[in-house]
């Protein structure tokens, strides 16, 4: 069976998963790729080094942002929305941001290796990542779709 999500499904598929897909399209061309995200309600918020997917949301903050959790080809659920980048260069943003990030990828740092090297100092990481842009995407409308059997 084929369907549409509810308001809260949407909500929550957008809560519980860390990796999405930003859609930026700038000088004619358009781009997606693959960015690992906090979302709070409102905002998607992630976390990057300079490179071309910044270059065009600053060119265009119009940007798509897809979600979807995936069982096998026939039990699917996908949430696309549309929304407005925004970069964060205030450091009290910037940190509120990079700590949104953390707060939702920790659970998913489950191994030990993972857990040691990558997050053994999370103030020091988050300092360090803050090197990078912090920026968020205001989710302005959303649409979800399923498939059930």
């Amino acid at each position: 069976m084929l369907g549409e999500l509810t308001v809260t499904q949407i909500e929550s598929l957008l809560h519980s998963q860390m990796v999405g897909r930003i859609g930026c399209h700038a000088n004619g061309l358009t781009y997606v790729v693959p960015v690992t995200y906090a979302y709070d309600g409102t905002y998607i918020y992630g976390h990057t080094k300079e490179g071309m997917k910044i270059d065009m949301m600053r060119k265009n903050p119009k940007v798509c942002f897809e979600v979807d959790a995936m069982e096998n080809m026939s039990n699917w659920r996908s949430v696309i929305s549309w929304g407005e980048f925004e970069e964060l260069t205030k450091p009290e943003d910037r940190e509120m941001g990079m700590q949104k990030l953390l707060d939702h990828i920790m659970p998913f740092m489950t191994g030990e290796t993972t857990v040691h090297h990558a997050m053994t100092d999370s103030h020091q990481k988050c300092i360090e990542a803050m090197q990078g842009v912090v920026y968020r995407v205001k989710l302005l409308e959303k649409t979800g779709r399923y498939e059930k059997r």
